[in-house]
């Protein structure tokens, strides 16, 4: 995992609330009509187990749960058998013919104002190997529902033309924000199948901070020392509660749709003490316990880039079969052959005087089982080498390796 910047606070709720919506809006109708009310609680419930698995990590952390749980939905829709039983138990998912049409439903009620004062979007794409031949109704399903149409790229003859194909669709998606989503070496010539989503969010401040209001200010670390930050500060009505050792803040962006939530320790308690009891019934009773009143607001500014590899992860939430050659992914080819390789995942987010920045992309890596056997050579130990002369045989140098650096 990589991390940038400075993060001071829990910014669950600003993640929930600010990535959502479709990128590239194309006409597919007559749409599946669904009800988002079967997704939204289990898509929040993942989201917070997720983060229970990820806060181990040191450092900055940042990620869109939604973003996560959309690609995971397009991959559930070619599952079958146990494989299916574990992602929908993992990821908290409704029956697969509730699940699609609402989560269509709920991306498309999202995009479908545009004079709302803030950028909000999200795109799909699938990317299937050249020849590769995938049932017509998966293709249909997850077309009609996420607007994510099969592009063909070459794994097997091209890799790494493949590999920065899907990079430069994540980078436009995302406004450049998020770049070399898939690393060298993530994908393969046993790739057959990437599932991506991605996501972008800018929003102005309601109640914007005036920049010769920001001063440098002690930030107290976890260990105890102290850092210099440019500290935001105003003073507004905003909603706020105190709940039990620890402050809650509601900051809206332009329009009031969406808000960043804040969750902030009392002094003396650290920031675990708020991350074990992220649930969605105590956020619920958060939320509501908030009243508007005049507060002194003081935010640091920080700027943050957060990647992850999570099939660690999502294997202790309890989907590991997917993972392993035994998955059944035959809704997506008709056949027993895929299973996830990894499943990637990057979030940028900048919090400024004037607002929020913050974009993310997911990728789930579907691979095939080696239908070739390969021979390694790995010379990871002294070894000898000469260059020849093919014509004529003669050891033009000869040497050996015993230390290579």
């Amino acid at each position: 995992m990589t991390r940038r910047g400075s993060l001071p606070l829990a910014l669950v709720g600003a993640c929930l609330a600010g990535c959502l919506g479709p990128l590239e809006s194309h006409a597919y109708p007559p749409y599946p009509q669904g009800n988002t009310s079967v997704v939204v609680p289990g898509n929040t419930q993942f989201a917070f187990e997720l983060h229970g698995q990820l806060r181990s990590q040191k450092g900055n952390l940042f990620f869109s749960p939604f973003s996560i749980s959309t690609a995971l939905a397009m991959t559930s829709a070619g599952a079958r058998g146990q494989t299916l039983d574990q992602m929908t138990r993992t990821l908290h998912l409704p029956e697969q013919k509730q699940l699609h049409p609402a989560l269509g439903q709920l991306l498309r009620q999202l995009a479908a104002d545009k004079k709302r004062g803030y950028e909000l979007s999200t795109g799909s794409a699938l990317w299937g190997q050249k020849g590769k031949v995938f049932l017509r109704d998966y293709l249909n399903l997850v077309d009609a529902n996420y607007q994510a149409g099969l592009q063909t790229v070459d794994f097997v003859g091209n890799t790494e033309s493949a590999r920065q194909t899907i990079n430069g669709w994540v980078e436009k998606q995302t406004k450049n924000k998020i770049k070399d989503l898939m690393k060298p070496g993530t994908l393969d010539r046993n790739t057959r199948l990437v599932l991506t989503n991605a996501i972008y969010f800018k929003g102005d401040w309601a109640s914007q901070f005036k920049k010769d209001q920001t001063r440098p200010a002690d930030f107290f670390l976890a260990d105890g020392k102290t850092v210099k930050t440019p500290m935001m500060s105003q003073e507004g009505q905003f909603r706020h509660a105190h709940a039990r050792g620890m402050q809650i803040l509601e900051m809206p962006y332009v329009g009031n749709e969406l808000s960043m939530v804040i969750l902030l320790p009392a002094r003396g308690r650290d920031i675990s003490y708020v991350e074990r009891q992220l649930t969605p019934e105590k956020m619920k009773g958060w939320l509501k316990g908030l009243r508007s009143q005049k507060v002194q607001v003081s935010l640091p500014r920080f700027k943050m880039t957060c990647e992850f590899s999570l099939k660690r992860e999502l294997a202790a939430l309890g989907l590991e079969l997917a993972f392993t050659p035994k998955a059944n992914f035959s809704g997506m080819d008709g056949k027993r052959e895929l299973y996830l390789s990894d499943m990637v995942h990057k979030a940028f987010v900048d919090v400024n005087e004037k607002g929020t920045e913050a974009a993310a992309a997911t990728g789930v890596i579907v691979r095939t089982l080696s239908i070739e056997r390969i021979t390694e050579f790995r010379a990871d130990r002294p070894f000898v080498f000469l260059i020849r002369d093919r014509k004529s045989g003669s050891v033009l140098f000869l040497g050996r390796v015993m230390n290579p650096v």
